[in-house]
């Protein structure tokens, strides 16, 4: 019989979607939001919490690259051990009123975000939970030991159908809880950064590059402007502003990049 994975009983895709809907709330300054989420995840993936545990075996697996293949496989079996020895009762009785939090608290929707890596995520909690045939076990075991061997070469990014729907969801619901606040550019922005997590970035790298050059020159414009020499506030903040973009070019695009460009774009609709 095939094991289903139930992305709601997997520990490290709650807490991924939690960080993501973390993420939106501090994009579009709902404070409140951003406590409670905060709330959720200290209390429910802490050390000392049964999922904060079970979240670290999550970690120790998705976050190892490049291993080699002997030590890779010594890992994923130490790792099984260890995590076998979780109460499996106090884990999924944590988890039910986790789910609660969240449906009472925030929404069922945070389950609809969308989480890079979710195959991954999958093949690790299934790897994890399942009790499965020697053969089903051994094939999981190698497609987790082929993707933290893998070393950085040319993307291969393999999107499945699930993945694809997954992601256009997301994007929908995106779309129409920010459409009333944010400008063109900004929506942009954010779709852009969205679809990122299933083509490595492309799209977002080009659109960024552009955009920050738009910025640059539509500030640089609104300096020269007498009604912006008068405000000394607004001509430092500016140029702080351009010298924090000229930095972005030995930067990684994160989150916290994101953000700024999308206060950025707000700025230069102020000043021009």
């Amino acid at each position: 019989m095939k094991f289903k994975h139930n992305k709601k009983r997997n520990t490290i895709f709650i807490f991924e979607s939690l960080v993501r809907e973390l993420t939106k709330s501090v994009i579009n300054k709902d404070f409140s939001r951003k406590k409670e989420i905060l709330s959720i995840i200290k209390e429910n993936f802490s050390n000392t919490t049964v999922l904060g545990k079970e979240l670290e075996y999550y970690k120790s697996i998705l976050e190892s690259k490049e291993l080699k293949r002997g030590f890779a496989e010594k890992l994923l079996q130490e790792i099984k051990r260890e995590h076998s020895k979780l109460n499996k009762e106090d884990i999924f009785k944590s988890q039910s009123k986790l789910i609660k939090q969240i449906n009472k608290g925030l929404s069922s929707d945070v389950f609809m975000n969308f989480v890079p890596n979710y195959k991954n995520l999958a093949t690790v909690y299934q790897f994890l939970n399942a009790d499965m045939s020697p053969k089903r076990r051994v094939m999981l075991e190698e497609a987790i030991v082929d993707f933290i061997t893998q070393t950085d070469g040319p993307a291969t990014n393999k999107k499945t159908p699930q993945d694809s729907l997954t992601l256009q969801t997301f994007i929908k619901k995106f779309n129409s809880a920010y459409k009333k606040d944010l400008h063109v550019e900004q929506k942009d922005l954010l779709n852009k950064y969205v679809a990122s997590f299933a083509d490595n970035g492309i799209d977002l790298k080009i659109f960024l590059n552009e955009e920050i050059k738009r910025l640059k020159n539509n500030l640089t414009k609104g300096l020269s402007s007498e009604e912006i020499k008068e405000k000394s506030e607004i001509t430092d903040k500016t140029k702080k502003v351009l010298t924090l973009m000229e930095e972005y070019k030995n930067k990684k695009i994160d989150s916290r990049m994101i953000e700024q460009v999308l206060k950025i774009q707000s700025l230069a609709r102020e000043i021009t």
